[in-house]
Parts: structure tokens; sequence; C-alpha cells
């Protein structure tokens, strides 16, 4: 079947001014852009002067993790209905393949923020994955995920044979097609990862010229990772270990989430741009991805040092780990210039939904507790699983001079929440770029190429990202006059995204959910 979209406002992922014309589509492949186009259609759409753009391209998710659940649309819909119709997935460490079937660690396998409902092999994801996927996926092993495979939450360093193993996985899943790989250096079990281990994993990742993703050992100026006096803050030592990688390893190099937790490290911003510009000049292939929000998920365990994440429960509760810990965060806090209302609770338990929304200071006040024993109570009622949205990741001036970076793309690294309160990001961050793009009076050229065709370009995306005859008709289509978000509602649906196409097939229709399995796992070409 033949659409033959028309009157439209063409944004074709190069960056380029965009132009009037229209697009015609044939199935899940776009046969012609610009105009007239004079080829007969079976169904022609008039769009009224609105933005046709390719489809939107989500540099950073973790949606690999819901394909195979028995209700996964409601995980999927919320990003199509911003626009998206591709996703990066694997990041931090995470991808739900790269592992025995029948591994004892099956519970380990997504760090305690997934759960992996099918483990196995790349070659196992991409068949139980077809046909089930609302969105087309670009996958990346997950080294954390490797490794817990193997060892659990095992802390010692991998000896060589277990090294080999680990390889072997990263060998099926770049030969079956797969982007890269990534590391996660704040999260079990991947920060307990030896240099050796990590070198080698990257290697194995070059040798496919396959790209590696790292979310960095540091997100602030000081962490619970690196001793706390150091020549440079940890948010720069952090950069550094990623540049160390992809010069040692030879691999292309994304610096996940570029974030600047906590008030005292938007200081920052300037000596870690740097690096980039520096790394840019010299041609190495170094970039990174950003929000468009001021704050993001994490664990509720986020400010435990490493001495303390190693312990027993048992020994988590001696009265001295804990009074080593309290003047342990407290430092944190005061160095990092964030604070105990910067968090807000996502999901305790089933038993405590009351907790959902709140921050520690309003929930201490309510329970009559100091603001730290509140935060041990949550972490232990959760079973340390918890979930929070951290604050003071970025102010407004950082935001904008992240977007007009050359270095960046856009990503969500959202997902939906099945229990406890919803992240806005899984709901309104494209749209918000395209608002604060206006706001900041970015182009909207400018930054559709960021959403499309840079990304694709970044990741080595074949046949998406830009409207091209022969290419794959992903399509979003939408109204900048019309485009609306509502901060205060983090699962509001945002409004002006008109129509949104995977694959030549309509998931949405005149702002309508149509819905429907037309994503597909996107293959690395082989050399």
């Amino acid at each position: 079947m033949k659409t033959l979209f028309t009157n439209g406002m063409i944004y074709d992922g190069t960056g380029e001014p965009p132009y009037p014309g229209s697009v015609l589509i044939e199935d899940d492949r776009i046969l012609a852009v610009g105009g007239p186009i004079r080829q007969e259609a079976d169904r022609v759409v008039d769009l009224g002067g609105r933005a046709v753009c390719p489809g939107l391209i989500d540099a950073h998710s973790h949606n690999d993790f819901f394909y195979d659940y028995e209700d996964a649309e409601k995980y999927y819909r919320p990003f199509l209905e911003q626009g998206i119709t591709t996703q990066i997935t694997g990041n931090c460490s995470f991808s739900p393949f790269g592992m025995a079937p029948d591994t004892p660690h099956k519970d380990k396998v997504g760090g305690g923020l997934f759960e992996v409902r099918n483990p196995g092999s790349f070659a196992d994801f991409k068949a139980r994955a077809k046909g089930r996927l609302f969105v087309n996926m670009v996958p990346l092993i997950g080294q954390g995920s490797v490794r817990a495979g193997m060892t659990g939450y095992d802390p010692k360093p991998f000896i060589k044979a277990q090294i080999e193993e680990e390889l072997s996985h990263v060998r099926e899943a770049m030969e079956g097609g797969a982007f890269g790989g990534s590391f996660g250096f704040m999260y079990e079990p991947d920060r307990y990862a030896a240099k050796d281990e990590i070198l080698a994993f990257a290697k194995e990742i070059a040798k496919y010229d396959g790209i590696v993703t790292v979310h960095p050992r540091a997100c602030s100026i000081v962490s619970a990772d690196y001793p706390l006096l150091t020549k440079k803050s940890h948010l720069e030592m952090g950069l550094d270990e990623v540049v160390d990688i992809m010069h040692k390893s030879g691999c292309r190099m994304e610096y996940s989430h570029l974030i600047f937790t906590g008030q005292r490290s938007w200081k920052l911003l300037d000596k870690m741009l740097a690096v980039f510009h520096r790394e840019r000049a010299a041609g190495s292939p170094l970039a990174f991805d950003n929000y468009a929000f001021h704050y993001g998920a994490s664990v509720i365990t986020v400010v435990f040092p490493e001495w303390y994440a190693q312990l027993s429960k048992e020994a988590a509760k001696k009265p001295l780990n804990r009074l080593k810990l309290k003047a342990t965060i407290l430092m944190y806090r005061k160095v990092l210039g964030i604070d105990w209302d910067d968090m807000v609770v996502a999901y305790i338990s089933d038993e405590h939904p009351e907790y959902e929304g709140k921050t520690v200071p309003e929930l201490a006040k309510a329970e009559g507790l100091s603001e730290f024993d509140m935060y041990l109570k949550l972490v232990d009622l959760s079973d340390r699983a918890g979930s929070i949205y951290l604050g003071k990741y970025y102010n407004a001036a950082i935001v904008k001079r992240l977007m007009e970076e050359e270095q960046s793309v856009f990503m969500t690294d959202a997902w939906y929440e099945k229990k406890g309160l919803q992240n806005i990001a899984a709901y309104q961050t494209f749209p918000q770029f395209f608002l604060l793009a206006k706001k900041y009076g970015i182009p909207m050229e400018t930054v559709v190429r960021k959403m499309t065709g840079l990304t694709a370009d970044r990741y080595r995306i074949p046949e998406r990202g830009y409207l091209k005859p022969g290419f794959k008709a992903d399509l979003t289509i939408l109204d900048p006059a019309r485009l609306r978000v509502d901060e205060k509602k983090p699962d509001f649906k945002p409004e002006g995204i008109d129509f949104v196409y995977v694959n030549g097939r309509p998931v949405i229709e005149n702002g309508t959910w149509v819905g429907g399995t037309a994503g597909e796992v996107v293959l690395k070409p082989r050399a």
C-alpha cells in the first residue's frame, strides 16, 4: 500500500533548513521525498504544513527488558506518543541477553533495576523478540549483565578463564548483529570489574567496529567510588577513565547521560566540555548524550559508598558502620551541594505507597525521625531495592549549553514504572527538547538532527535517521505550534505529536493511538 503525505514541512535529518514537500511510502520503505510527487497513492494525507521528521531515535534506553512482558504495550506507548520510533538499548551495562539460559543469578542480571524474564544468548533474544516489538531496538550487550549471569554480584576480580568466558558472550552478540556494548561502573556487579577485564571487553567490541557506551564511575564532583582526596574532581576522573578506555581499546565511545549531580558540580561544565572538545579536535570518536529535565531516576542506594554496599545486611546494621555511613553521606551532601529534599521517593514497596512522590524530609517530619534515619528506614523497607528521583542534575543554563554542543544527542534513559511514581522523561522528553529549542533560539532542524540523523550516524544505524528514498519508513509528524508538555504531571501525554509510523505501519494516526508491534531488532551489518 502506498501512502502519500502532502503539504508538509520536511525536516530530513541532515540539519539543513526545512522545505515544503511530500513523502511517499510503500510498505516499510520511503519511495520519494520532496515535491511535487506525482506518483499515484492508495491514500493521501494532507498535513496542513505540519513538520515531517524521520522517526525520532532515543540514544539511551533500557526498554529491551520489557518486550516479553504479557502487558508489554504499556511499557512502550509513552515513548511512541512522544514521537520515538527507535531506541538504543542495553545501556549502563544491562542487557537481557549475554548469559546462559539457566543462569543461577537470573535475579541479578538487571542490576536490581530490571527483571529479565528469559535470559539467554543474543540469538535467543532475537528469536523471542521477532514480532513482539513496539519500537525498533538497536541492541548493545551489557558487561554487567554478562558478569552477573556468570557470578552474580561476586566482587572478586575475574581470572583469565572467566574473562574469556565473558568474551565468548560478547563475540556471539557482535557476530549476531549487536552494535556494541556498555559499561555501568556505578552499578553492581560492573563496579567490581578490574582494568584487565574492562579493556578486554572494550577491545573485543572494537574488533567488530562497535561502539561502547559508559555510565561513568562518578557523575558528581565527589562520589562514593574514588578516594576522598584527589587532585581532580571525581566527575573529571570518571571522564578520564572513559577516555583512557577509548584510547587503549580503540573503540568508539559514548559517554552516557552527561550530568552534573549536585549544585557544586555545575562549575565543572567548562572543564568537562573542554575534554570533549580536545578529543574531537584530535579526531577521537568520543561524544555524549543528555537529558531535557533537571532530575533523573536512580536507585535508593545511590549514595552508598562501595565499602558499605559490600556489607551483609547484618553487618550494615551495626552501630559503628551506620555511624560511619552517616558521616560519609553528610560529607557527600555538603560537598555535592545536594540534600535530602533532592530525593523524591518513586517506589519502596507495595505495602508503602504512601511514601511515593514525597521527599525524605517530608517523610521524616511526618514520622518523627531524623532525615538520615528516615532514609535508612526507606532503604530497609525496600530491601535496598527502592527507587528515587534525584534532583539537581542540571540547571537551565547547563541544559541549553549541552543542547547547543555539536557532540550531544538526546535521550530519555527512562522506562515505564509498573509500580510507583512515573518518570516524566518516559512521557515528555523529546517534546520538551523541541520546546526548549524554541525558547533558547536553537533551530528546529538542529534539534531534529540530534534526534535522528546524528544519532543514526554515531551508532551507524543503517537505513534510519533520514528521510531518503530506500530508507525505512519511520516517520514522526508533529505540529510545532501545538506542542505542549506538563511538568506538573509526569505521565502527561504530550500534545502535538500527530502521526507516528514504524516501518511503514501507523502507530499514531491524527493523534489517536493505533498501536501494534511494528518494531524490529535492528542489526549491525557485517563489515
